[in-house]
């Protein structure tokens, strides 16, 4: 059976920058083990499959593959995803919708920029937590190829939090530093991967361009995902992590992490989140995607 399929590029406004996604519009009928597949041959850092929703009152259901693995959440497909539906049904002005995920029903909101690109900024459903500690610094440096004292930034420690998807945050000097991580096969899992496959995100304070406060980089290799060019469940979780540094008062926060600039795949992930009366009431991820191919494949 033919199943249209798109490809868009995401958290950019450029193709052929930001984050490649695969979207299969058609799903309906497809199994578990041919999904899995069907990403596999993508090979995109995720691909998302539409399916009808359970809620009538809901846009569609999303199912979300990595190559090696599916996820409950994830931050790119569903920038990408609501974009494409939106324009899908000639939305010309910002609307509203909801998608479900494995975490819940995720709330979206469009904005259309062109006939092929558009905005969309959706709302996190769960709120970051922390989830653990993380090893020595010596430990974390072994297993990225960098040394001990490139790490560490005054303030934000590194841990793991999860907004969904849990991830390992670690905290680098200088930008140099963050370029020079290389995941080492011999002892990446074995530090990060804690109750599954470790999920990585490098970042500093260094930047070069305006309206960028941090830089990053993220590896996944266990999950199919050597390094991802933007990480919108990571952006997420990393609300978590800076509230919980104290240096962010009350008040509305907006915060732009660059990402993929060592792949060559540019990409910037708004993330906007609130806090009353020191406490964070909510998380928002927003972004770019254009389409970039339309087609079928048979399935």
């Amino acid at each position: 059976m033919r199943r249209r399929f798109f490809t868009l590029d995401v958290f950019t406004e450029a193709r052929f920058a930001g984050n490649p996604l695969a979207v299969v519009i058609e799903a309906d009928g497809l199994r578990t083990p041919l999904m899995q597949a069907i990403a596999r041959e993508f090979n995109h850092p995720e691909t998302v499959f539409v399916l009808p929703p359970q809620n009538p009152a809901h846009c569609a259901r999303l199912r979300i593959f990595t190559p090696a693995a599916e996820l409950p959440f994830a931050g790119h497909p569903t920038v990408g995803t609501a974009v494409l539906l939106a324009l899908l049904e000639g939305a010309h002005t910002a609307r509203d919708l909801v998608v479900e995920e494995g975490v819940g029903a995720v709330a979206c909101r469009f904005e259309p920029r062109d006939s092929e690109r558009g905005r969309a900024r959706f709302s996190v459903p769960n709120l970051p937590q922390r989830v653990g500690d993380l090893p020595p610094a010596a430990d974390l440096a072994m297993a990225l190829g960098v040394s001990a004292g490139d790490h560490g930034i005054d303030g934000l420690a590194a841990a793991r939090w999860s907004a969904g998807l849990p991830f390992c945050f670690v905290p680098m000097r200088t930008r140099d530093a963050v370029a020079r991580c290389r995941p080492d096969p011999a002892h990446f899992e074995q530090v990060f991967g804690i109750g599954g496959p470790g999920k990585v995100f490098v970042f500093c304070r260094e930047t070069t361009d305006r309206g960028i406060d941090f830089h990053a980089r993220m590896f996944a290799p266990g999950m199919g995902i050597p390094e991802d060019p933007a990480t919108g469940s990571a952006a997420a979780a990393f609300a978590g992590l800076l509230h919980a540094s104290g240096a962010c008062q009350d008040g509305d926060h907006r915060v732009g992490i660059a990402q993929g600039i060592e792949m060559g795949r540019p990409s910037l992930i708004e993330v906007g989140f609130t806090i009353r009366g020191g406490q964070l009431m909510s998380v928002a991820i927003g972004g770019t995607a254009v389409v970039v191919t339309e087609g079928a494949i048979e399935a």
